[in-house]
């Protein structure tokens, strides 16, 4: 199912791709965002993880400078029978965590210092234990490429804009040329969201019960995501609003919102999380 998923999207990656070289340069621009699509597929396949991680400029961690956090990480690992992945911290004060790389050989986990700075150890446990749910489960490929290549589409399609309103000048219709230029900066990256946050939430809902199953206590999670909830809103993730498109990665969106934006968020509504892990506990 994960194969499955993952073509759909980089197809999916690939014709907005197609659709922006387009409308910046007809035939042969398309060929040429083609080409860029296929090269920044392999590309995210084998580089992505360290893209993501430098875009939120986390720093590799050991025992010796987070032991905690190292120490938790190592314990469920072993208890899950993966590989032991490489441990990042990143510096700021907003509460959250991710996972990211193309396979169990070769993941990595990161956590902020306020995550660390507010949860219990227990509910540190829960946090962490959910990110190797995505890992178990194999699909932190997906999220990882995903926000790869919609960074990309938006930057592409920002260019498009740009790009479209100077060729415009040199063509009949020009001013249509320049208006559709500026609704694919709109569409294009929203377009992107869209496929990411239908890949997304099912994804969170599975590592939520992976991880409450590998932790060993449902609430441990179920807590956390409420102080996380909280503490992101309270204090929205710096580089996150810099790289939006990473945003799904995250155990809880990092980005300012609220209204019309929740409907477009890649995450599942907190309350619904807590709920499904308070069953899990009941039962």
């Amino acid at each position: 199912m994960n194969v499955l998923k993952t073509t759909l999207l980089l197809a999916g990656m690939a014709a907005l791709f197609m659709v922006i070289g387009h409308a910046m340069g007809g035939q042969r621009g398309m060929t040429m965002a083609l080409m860029l699509a296929v090269v920044m597929n392999v590309g995210a396949y084998w580089f992505s993880d360290r893209m993501v991680l430098a875009m939120h400029n986390a720093q590799a961690v050991g025992p010796a400078e987070a032991p905690e956090l190292y120490e938790i990480v190592e314990e469920l690992a072993r208890r899950a029978g993966l590989p032991m992945p490489a441990v990042y911290v990143i510096e700021d004060d907003s509460p959250n965590a991710f996972a990211t790389g193309r396979d169990p050989e070769h993941a990595a986990v990161a956590a902020t210092t306020g995550i660390m700075r507010i949860l219990t150890r227990e509910e540190l446990a829960g946090v962490m234990a959910h990110e190797l749910g995505h890992v178990l489960h194999r699909d932190i490929l997906i999220s990882t490429i995903a926000a790869t290549l919609g960074a990309a589409i938006t930057w592409l399609a920002h260019m498009g804009m740009f790009f479209g309103g100077a060729r415009s000048d040199e063509e009949e219709g020009g001013r249509g040329s320049f208006i559709g230029g500026i609704l694919m900066a709109i569409l294009a990256p929203l377009a992107a969201t869209l496929i990411q946050m239908a890949i997304s939430r099912a994804r969170e809902y599975d590592a939520d019960a992976a991880g409450a199953e590998l932790s060993g206590n449902p609430l441990w999670l179920a807590r956390a995501l409420q102080k996380l909830e909280q503490g992101s809103q309270a204090l929205p993730l710096e580089s996150a609003q810099s790289h939006p498109a990473t945003a799904q990665l995250f155990i809880v969106n990092p980005l300012t919102g609220g209204g019309i934006a929740d409907l477009f968020s890649t995450h599942p509504p907190i309350e619904e999380r807590v709920g499904r892990l308070r069953a899990m506990a009941g039962r």
